[in-house]
């Protein structure tokens, strides 16, 4: 895929075949011409040293299902969140800790 900068415009140029499909799903996803469209927002960190990879949320579309833990349970009340999805969740003393894209959520001091 070749991205290109132009000020406040990003361009986005499909160069295999896979990636004109994964586009055209996101524009169907980000565009709606009866309503509000939504925003790609950035979430966690681009260094490419540490992993090339960047990842956005789309504003207004739910996350995965948030599953608990069967192994490890909260100190005390407490709000977890995930970096990877932004999702924010509040969790009391005792509770199994809450699972969200993969992993264990993070509590937020």
């Amino acid at each position: 895929m070749k991205i290109t900068i132009d000020k406040n415009v990003v361009e986005l140029v499909p160069e295999k075949n896979e990636e004109t499909s994964s586009l055209t799903a996101l524009w169907r996803i980000l565009l709606d011409c009866m309503g509000d469209n939504k925003m790609l927002n950035p979430i966690g960190e681009y260094i490419p040293e540490k992993q090339n990879l960047a990842r956005f949320v789309i504003e207004g579309i739910p996350g995965g299902i948030t599953k608990r833990s069967t192994e490890q349970h909260a100190d005390a009340d407490a709000a977890y969140y995930c970096a990877i999805c932004n999702k924010y969740m509040n969790v009391k003393a005792g509770e199994e800790l809450p699972l969200c894209c993969g992993k264990i959520m993070e509590f937020m001091d």
